[in-house]
């Protein structure tokens, strides 16, 4: 829930909203200003990171029948 009311907050306030940061961490509550702050630049740090290529996908293994043998062996 927070993470929702976090991005609705940056949304309505811009980069060139006044106090932007004490708006946003009013709006998503039981925050500071310093910590919202701070979890949108390691956000956009993590962004970053995922364009450059710096950050390596998951090595997911799928089974050979897919999602279907899943479901077949939870039935019995």
């Amino acid at each position: 829930k927070q993470n929702k009311l976090f991005e609705r907050a940056l949304a309505v306030y811009g980069e060139e909203t006044p106090e932007r940061w004490e708006k946003v961490a009013r709006a998503v509550g039981g925050k500071s200003a310093e910590e919202v702050r701070r979890h949108y630049e390691l956000l956009v740090e993590d962004l970053k990171h995922i364009e450059s290529g710096n950050v390596p996908f998951p090595n997911y293994k799928f089974s050979e029948g897919g999602r279907n043998s899943d479901d077949k062996r939870r039935r019995g």
